[in-house]
C-alpha cells in the first residue's frame, strides 16, 4: 500500500471542470497534485476523487465525506461554497459550519486535512461586485475559523490577483482553464512542501476564451438559469470521476 493515500471532495472546482482531455475527460488541479505529489516523492500515491459538479457544500459534506473517509486516506482536501455564492440567500456562517465539521472529522479518523478556497471569477461574471463581497466575506470566515491551526494544509486561491484574471478561465467565466488549474495544483504541492512541476505556477496562455455578448447569455447563463429554476444540477446522475482508491505512478515509471 503506497505511504500517501490521498482523496478529494468537493464541486466542478475540484473534479476539474474547464481542464478538459481531448477525450472529453475532465482532469483538474486534484489529477495534477496526485501525479505531482508522487512525481516530487518519487514514490506512488493512492488517490481518489470524489467531487461532482453542481454541489452546494453541505451536500458535498453529507454526500460525499464519510464516503471519502471510509477509504481510509492519509490525506483529505475539502473546498465548498462558491455554488452556494451565486445563490440569492447565502449564510456564510452555515458555510463555515461545513468546514468545521469536515475538520471534526479529519481530527477524529486522524487524516490530514487540506483546506482550500477556490479561485475568484467574479472580475468576468455577471453580478461581480455581489459574487466579490461574498467570497470576500466567505474567506475571511474561513480563514479566521481555522487560524489556530497551525498543523492543517492551507491552499487559499480566492486572494490570488493573478489567478482571477482572464487568461485562467474557460470560455463560462465561472470555471478554470488548464492553466488555472496548474496553478492551483502548484499552490497545493507547495503548501505540502513539494516542488510543483517547473512553469506550473504560469503556463503560457491559451487563446482567449471568446467574449461573444449575446452568445454568451445563451450559452452559459441561459442553462445556469434553467437549471435554477427547475431546481436541478449540473451534477445531477453524475458519479464520482475516481470513485475508488487508484495508483497514481511518478511519471517514467
Amino acid at each position: 500500500m503506497a505511504s500517501v493515500r490521498y482523496v478529494a471532495i468537493g464541486d466542478s472546482f475540484t473534479e476539474g471542470v474547464g481542464d478538459e482531455l481531448p477525450d472529453g475527460r475532465v482532469r483538474g488541479w486534484a489529477d495534477l497534485v496526485a501525479q505531482g505529489w508522487a512525481d516530487a516523492s518519487a514514490q506512488p500515491v493512492e488517490y481518489a476523487n470524489l467531487a461532482i459538479r453542481g454541489k452546494l457544500v453541505w451536500p458535498i459534506v453529507e454526500q460525499q465525506l464519510e464516503p471519502a473517509l471510509a477509504l481510509k486516506p492519509t490525506h483529505l482536501s475539502f473546498n465548498g461554497g462558491g455554488n452556494d455564492m451565486l445563490r440569492p440567500r447565502t449564510s456564510v456562517a452555515r458555510v463555515v459550519e461545513a468546514f468545521t465539521h469536515v475538520l471534526r472529522r479529519c481530527d477524529e479518523e486522524g487524516v490530514k486535512l487540506i483546506v482550500l478556497s477556490g479561485a475568484n471569477p467574479s472580475a468576468q461574471l455577471p453580478l461581480s461586485r455581489v459574487i466579490q463581497r461574498r467570497g470576500d466575506l466567505l474567506s475571511a470566515a474561513v480563514s479566521k475559523k481555522l487560524a489556530d491551526r497551525g498543523d492543517l494544509v492551507r491552499a487559499f486561491n480566492w486572494p490570488d490577483r493573478e489567478l482571477s484574471s482572464p487568461p485562467y478561465w474557460s470560455e463560462d467565466r465561472l470555471h478554470m482553464n488548464s492553466r488555472g488549474h496548474h496553478r492551483v495544483a502548484a499552490r497545493v504541492l507547495t503548501s505540502l512542501g513539494l516542488e510543483p512541476a517547473s512553469g506550473w505556477w504560469s503556463l503560457p496562455e491559451l487563446p482567449a476564451a471568446a467574449n461573444r455578448g449575446a452568445a454568451y447569455y445563451r450559452d452559459h447563463v441561459g442553462p445556469w438559469v434553467r437549471r435554477r429554476l427547475t431546481g436541478t444540477s449540473s451534477g445531477d446522475g453524475r458519479e464520482p470521476k475516481h470513485g475508488e482508491w487508484f495508483e497514481v505512478r511518478p511519471s517514467g515509471d
